[in-house]
């Protein structure tokens, strides 16, 4: 499988996830990133027995763009406290069924997640269990009942973007465990990564990594003109 590289050192790898492909490996046995990376920097660099690959944030399977990897434990271990620390900035684009009541706002929710069922309940108010989640949006685009969405996460709660837009009445496209109406042709959810950014675990040098949608039939329902500016409204890029 082709993955792009968007940026390697001896402490950092940047790369495009493709929808569909797991962050790392689960029971289900299908392709993983992390396993997919540490054989290929296995393969391209020559490397004797395994491969050190720290894995720093996730994706949901359903959702491409922007992943950033550590390649030693030292830089694993600064990225995860960048991350606790919310100095690494994580930006997105969603297309959403329906038109956000503001044109850009700043939503604060309560997230609770059911394990078994892997999905979150959201509340309004703080609750037993319930983590703060915490997003910023802007409307970049509306196309009769479609919207195109900048979205800066401020917090990295599972299913965050998409439980939170479904629960201002904006489930996003293809979405269907949160509300969302079947849309031909959607096999996966219009949600990408579009930059991360981070000081880098060594140097110290703020860093970020960009990557603009592509693959779905959704996202060509935008120009790349749409899709440029969607991408770098809200981001530290």
């Amino acid at each position: 499988m082709a993955i792009t590289v968007l940026f390697e050192d001896n402490h950092v790898l940047a790369v495009v996830k493709p929808p569909g492909i797991l962050s790392q490996e689960d029971d289900t046995g299908d392709a993983d990133m992390l396993t997919l990376l540490k054989q290929d920097l296995k393969e391209r660099h020559n490397k004797p027995g395994n491969v050190f690959l720290g894995l720093v944030h996730r994706l949901d399977r359903m959702v491409g763009g922007v992943m950033v990897f550590a390649k030693t434990s030292k830089a694993a271990s600064r990225l995860s406290e960048s991350v606790r620390s919310r100095h690494f900035g994580k930006t997105y684009v969603c297309v959403v069924q329906g038109v956000p009541s503001k044109p850009h706002a700043r939503l604060t929710h309560y997230i609770r997640k059911d394990n078994k069922q892997n999905q979150v309940t959201v509340f309004n108010k703080p609750t037993n269990d319930a983590k703060e989640a915490i997003l910023d949006y802007e409307v970049a685009a509306v196309s009769g009942r479609y919207s195109l969405i900048a979205v800066k996460l401020h917090t990295g709660r599972p299913h965050q973007i998409r439980a939170q837009m479904a629960h201002i009445g904006c489930p996003l496209v293809g979405d269907l465990k949160y509300g969302a109406k079947p849309t031909a042709g959607m096999s996966d959810i219009a949600l990408w990564s579009t930059s991360v950014s981070a000081p880098h675990p060594v140097t110290k040098e703020w860093i970020s990594f960009r990557s603009i949608p592509s693959g779905s039939d959704v996202w060509t329902w935008w120009s790349a003109e749409q899709l440029e500016a969607a991408s770098k409204m809200l981001s530290d890029a």
